[in-house]
């Protein structure tokens, strides 16, 4: 192997940072690249400062999409979330359990979580908005209707 030529051009370590990053699957970084570095630049950032900004914007987009992609596999029939819940239209939901089941350790100690109450309550939304924050987490989640469990097993036994 050649050794690498010191010297680039602007142009030509540009071209270069924009092909390794094709090549190595860095589209964060590829994409901000310009950006941090002018802003390194005038903030005079050491290299390993600049370094670690431009790794840790890749590590946090794929984190982000990684969430989005355990949240679109959860296949929600909407998207609902923990902050859009009326808890003043909804006085029998405790805003303190939902915020302790929020932080999923049920679903780290593999507990069951089962809502029940009349129409109108909130069940569904908040069964999608801990699924979403769940997902967020890490953990993978899927959505499914009981009713259409019911079918399948009333099916399979007719």
């Amino acid at each position: 192997m050649s050794p690498r030529k010191r010297g680039l051009t602007e142009e030509a370590a540009t071209a270069s940072i924009d092909q390794a990053c094709r090549m190595l699957r860095l589209p964060t970084i590829r994409q901000q690249f310009k950006e941090q570095a002018d802003g390194a630049a005038r903030e005079q950032m050491s290299y390993r400062a600049f370094l670690a900004e431009l790794l840790m914007a890749e590590c946090d987009d794929r984190a982000r999409r990684r969430s989005e992609r355990r949240i679109r596999a959860a296949a929600f029939p909407r998207e609902k979330s923990l902050p859009a819940f009326d808890f003043d239209a909804n006085p029998n939901v405790d805003p303190a359990t939902v915020n302790t089941l929020a932080t999923c350790e049920w679903v780290k100690k593999g507990e069951p979580l089962c809502l029940i109450g009349d129409s109108g309550t909130g069940k569904s939304h908040l069964l999608i908005a801990l699924g979403t924050e769940a997902a967020m987490q890490g953990f993978r989640v899927r959505y499914v209707l009981a009713v259409l469990i019911t079918s399948v097993v009333n099916t399979a036994r007719a």
